[in-house]
């Protein structure tokens, strides 16, 4: 059980029998009454942002989350084939549970896929991953790295922005959290 001074940013709990994660937090001890903890709570199954108040001497559960390393093998349509690297179980995750993930899952990525009761969620990705760029403007000699940016498309259709000398097949590093460009890894 968790108590109202265990809230902070991306704490997990449950209402209701649904899980959530606190979005945002704000303890507040007015002149009269007692002290509450105003939140912004996600809804992790679907999604739905909600504002809601605790006393301080609520209790509030935790939830029956856990988190599997899987690898992420190929997408069939709607659904995206996961493997469970342990016992190889391979299970299917939908495209709303992938969510903006889906932009960076590249064949045989390893991940961490997120269990409610041991039904599927969503996935948490690593903060880094490397991908091709499939199609950009070529880069022009005498560009240089500090010189400015183009889009370019990713091998998995996400568009960044990138330096001007980096060419179509080269190989970047990506930050998932933010979808920014980082640094090339390979040239073709």
């Amino acid at each position: 059980m968790y108590t109202t001074s265990d809230f902070r940013k991306g704490l997990k709990i449950e209402l209701e029998g649904k899980p959530f994660i606190i979005v945002d937090f704000l303890h507040v001890k007015p002149g009269k009454g007692g002290a509450f903890v105003r939140t912004k709570i996600k809804n992790l199954v679907s999604g739905q942002v909600l504002d809601k108040t605790f006393r301080a001497s609520d209790r509030i559960e935790k939830p029956d989350l856990a988190e599997r390393e899987m690898q992420y093998l190929y997408r069939d349509g709607y659904n995206y084939c996961m493997m469970d690297k342990e016992t190889y179980d391979q299970i299917l995750l939908s495209t709303d549970q992938i969510g903006e993930s889906k932009n960076y899952l590249s064949e045989n990525i390893d991940l961490k896929v997120l269990l409610f009761n041991d039904k599927p969620l969503g996935v948490e990705l690593p903060n880094f991953v490397e991908l091709a760029i499939a199609q950009t403007e070529p880069g022009v000699r005498g560009d240089t790295a500090s010189g400015g940016s183009k889009p370019a498309a990713l091998e998995t259709g996400a568009v960044i922005q990138v330096p001007l000398f980096l060419n179509e097949g080269d190989i970047v590093r990506v930050d998932t959290r933010t979808g920014q460009y980082i640094e090339r890894v390979k040239t073709v």
